[in-house]
């Protein structure tokens, strides 16, 4: 079998364990090396393979890969860049393809959510179609946890543990100020359609009074007269009220002419501040807020164990699932228990998974759309588990550096994207 080189590739919205999954795909790589050659990593993600801007990973010592693990963000660049259909920008596919014929690529590790498990299921397909067949591995990643057919998707387990860190830390801060002062915290998270994000928050409420008192998600429809109500009471039972409100939930009507990004998705923000006037407005109540936004996905000092460790294993996995012969499907998590929390790696099929979103069931959310149940606390607990804490120096994370080494182009033609 002749040796083929790799290409990786970082998609969208990046998290605290990405790198992780980086590292992962290159040790595990380096020790296929009679079967896998280079592994190449597309500068600023898919946008990279499209302007044949390649990064030699291979210029990166084995120490400095390791240190990936514990770095957060996107080592080689990502980017907000969807592939049109086939039928709209074919082009755009046969480029790539073009691409990974140059450079003699014949594994694609795509490591994203929904979008980039649709762009990976079509270079599966219309590589065989051009004959020069790619094994194509999509790697879960997405904050937001809404990827379907795996237990849980990497880089969420992380964003939950500062969640609720965060909103328990500031639950003990207003508490001991609410006599004379705020009586209101919102922590405004993200989460686009899926609520998941929020719900973690729940999770930091062991008693009852404890914060988070009220928890709003895209899924339930916002009630403003019954939201208030649950805030007046609130505060007139425990002083205080402490809320975790995903970006996705629809609070004002007014909301039609946001910005849309590259992927298509609307531009979310301004849920806490929108909730914060309201609650001025109609209850007087003296409030803050805050929007944890790029800090909460960007904070590998406070990333969940679990997580890091699954992150890494899909990442492995995907190498794997690519010398074994497998192409266009998913590494996924698939949970074998709850308590002690118990998984294992298995595999979907890309056509399942590419742009199909996972919601919070209705199962997870008490019967007043304001908080978790149990069944959600069994689900969410083991996810958030662990400490797995950069090292530090002068009182700083030490967090990997790389040399980025770029790889010679070998075609002659450009490509605007």
């Amino acid at each position: 079998m002749t040796k083929k080189n790799a290409f990786y590739a970082q998609s969208g919205g990046v998290t605290a364990v990405i790198n992780a999954s980086a590292a992962g795909v290159i040790e595990a790589a380096r020790q296929h090396h009679d079967t896998i050659g280079t592994v190449y990593a597309g500068r600023d993600g898919i946008v990279g393979a499209l302007t044949e801007d390649l990064i030699d990973t291979s210029a990166e010592t084995d120490e400095t890969i390791a240190a990936l693990r514990h770095t957060p963000a996107g080592a080689f660049g990502s980017a907000r860049y969807k592939l049109k259909s086939l039928e709209e920008n074919r082009a755009q596919y046969e480029r790539l393809i073009e691409v990974f014929k140059a450079h003699n690529i014949g594994y694609f590790f795509y490591n994203g959510g929904g979008d980039s498990a649709d762009t990976c299921e079509k270079i599966s397909h219309l590589s065989d179609e051009m004959g020069y067949p790619i094994q194509a591995i999509h790697i879960p990643k997405t904050m937001d946890n809404d990827l379907p057919h795996t237990d849980c998707s990497p880089g969420f387990g992380s964003v939950a543990k500062y969640t609720a860190v965060s909103i328990r830390e500031a639950g003990f801060d207003l508490h001991s100020m609410c006599k004379t002062s705020t009586k209101v915290f919102i922590l405004e998270v993200m989460g686009r359609h899926a609520g998941w994000t929020a719900a973690a928050g729940g999770l930091a409420a062991e008693v009852e009074g404890d914060a988070p008192h009220i928890l709003l998600f895209p899924e339930i429809e916002f009630d403003r007269a019954k939201f208030l109500a649950k805030v007046d009471a609130t505060v007139k039972a425990h002083g205080f009220c402490t809320i975790v409100a995903s970006e996705g939930v629809e609070v004002a009507n007014d909301r039609d002419d946001r910005d849309i990004d590259a992927f298509g998705h609307v531009q979310l923000g301004g849920v806490a501040p929108t909730l914060a006037e309201l609650i001025k407005k109609e209850l007087g109540y003296k409030y803050h807020y805050a929007i944890a936004d790029y800090l909460m996905r960007a904070a590998r000092h406070i990333a969940s164990a679990t997580d890091v460790e699954q992150a890494y294993a899909v990442g492995r996995a995907a190498v794997e699932y690519a010398v074994a012969g497998k192409s266009g499907v998913m590494v996924t998590i698939d949970r074998q228990n709850d308590a002690p929390y118990e998984w294992t790696i298995g595999e979907a099929p890309l056509s399942e998974v590419a742009n199909v979103e996972k919601f919070m069931p209705r199962n997870f959310i008490s019967d007043d759309g304001f908080h978790i149940t149990d069944a959600a606390r069994r689900y969410l607990k083991p996810l958030i588990a662990g400490e797995s804490y950069p090292p530090y120096v002068d009182g700083l994370p030490d967090y990997a550096r790389l040399t980025l080494a770029p790889v010679a182009k070998k075609l002659g033609t450009s490509f605007e994207v």
